[in-house]
């Protein structure tokens, strides 16, 4: 199923292009991990003809979900910790999160994914990286004022190793993060000036966060130090 809505998301629509080329066998239950997840969600309802669960963390996030997924039947929405959802044990055959468990609660998100998941059960995980050992300060600000926590990209493999997954196949996406950043820049610049004063007093945190963090990567060097690479990960059966 191709989608003609753009994925603003780190490694934009190349993510579920992996995904789709790399995985094998039947998806009868599926998690979608993350706001701004809803084109993936709707993606991979298509591609496997199935019912796809897709939660957020946030009521905003969940609003902005339901407008752009419009009353799709295939996709069931809801507001969930990631860290402490409402599924039960062994739930799901496969668990998609792009861009949505690089965070400082990344050890409990993981956690959980391995309950819910079945024995066997696939996670693809795009993770956000760093590609070099010593972070500038610029770099380490924006990881904390967006609660980021992204690990070393040599140590990935070794990170979900050490929690019983099996790592089937690894890409890197990094490429993508320039046109991402480019893109959010050009969708800031051309909706600011349609929010009223109001809206823009609301969002003043999101904007702003939004413009430093693209003009960081695009200009000031953070494609030296930001990388982005996606998992294609199997859970042991024990």
């Amino acid at each position: 199923m191709k989608t003609k809505k753009q994925i603003l998301l780190p490694g934009l629509g190349k993510q579920v292009e992996f995904f789709r080329k790399n995985f094998s066998g039947e998806a009868k239950s599926i998690l979608v991990i993350g706001s701004a997840s809803e084109i993936p969600a709707l993606s991979l309802s298509g591609f496997f003809h199935s019912k796809v669960n897709l939660i957020v963390e946030d009521y905003d996030s969940f609003i902005n979900s339901k407008l752009v997924l419009d009353n799709a039947e295939n996709i069931d929405l809801k507001i969930m910790s990631f860290e402490a959802t409402d599924f039960g044990n062994s739930e799901f055959d496969v668990v998609y999160a792009q861009a949505s468990v690089s965070s400082v609660n990344r050890n409990k998100i993981i956690k959980e994914i391995k309950r819910i998941l079945k024995p066997g059960g696939i996670l693809c995980v795009g993770e956000i990286t760093s590609l070099t050992k010593e972070q500038p300060q610029f770099m380490k600000d924006i990881y904390d004022n967006s609660d980021l926590l992204p690990l070393f990209v040599d140590d990935l493999e070794k990170y979900y190793g050490e929690r019983k997954f099996s790592v089937t196949v690894k890409e890197n996406l990094s490429s993508t993060l320039k046109e991402f950043y480019s893109l959010n820049t050009s969708k800031l610049d051309s909706s600011i000036d349609n929010l009223t004063d109001k809206e823009k007093s609301y969002y003043k945190k999101l904007l702003n966060k939004i413009s430093h963090e693209s003009n960081v990567y695009l200009k000031l060097g953070g494609d030296k130090h930001l990388g982005f690479y996606t998992l294609l990960l199997r859970k042991g059966e024990n």
